[in-house]
């Protein structure tokens, strides 16, 4: 036995020319780059770098893997990720190559959290 379903057409209503004029133009890349900065602070173990090097006002990597009881590697990875977000810079003396904290940076991330949720 066969059956047969009757086929009912959808109508997909096209949006009116003004409420398109009006939609917002996003700018994806500036999106993208503040979701990486975000994302780069939301990780309990680099909010510890951050609050260790805020603490000794500067460190190298040796001193934080040594604080954090971290593999050398898994530092110098999540510094890499703070500092490409702009949230630690670095300072070369001598053969060292000491961490610290933009606070202008955070100060700027700060404003802008606060104007997203409020």
């Amino acid at each position: 036995m066969i059956f047969s379903v009757p086929m009912k057409s959808i109508t997909i209503n096209e949006p009116a020319q003004t409420e398109v004029d009006n939609f917002p133009n996003f700018d994806y890349y500036n999106v993208k780059k503040a979701a990486t900065i975000l994302r780069a602070l939301n990780n309990k173990l680099r909010q510890e770098v951050i609050k260790t090097i805020h603490e000794n006002i500067r460190v190298t990597v040796t001193q934080l893997y040594i604080k954090l009881r971290l593999e050398q590697s898994v530092a110098s990875q999540h510094l890499a990720v703070l500092r490409k977000a702009g949230i630690v810079s670095t300072e070369r003396d001598g053969k060292y190559i000491f961490y610290t904290i933009s606070s202008a940076r955070i100060s700027a991330i700060n404003e802008f959290v606060k104007s997203l949720v409020s």
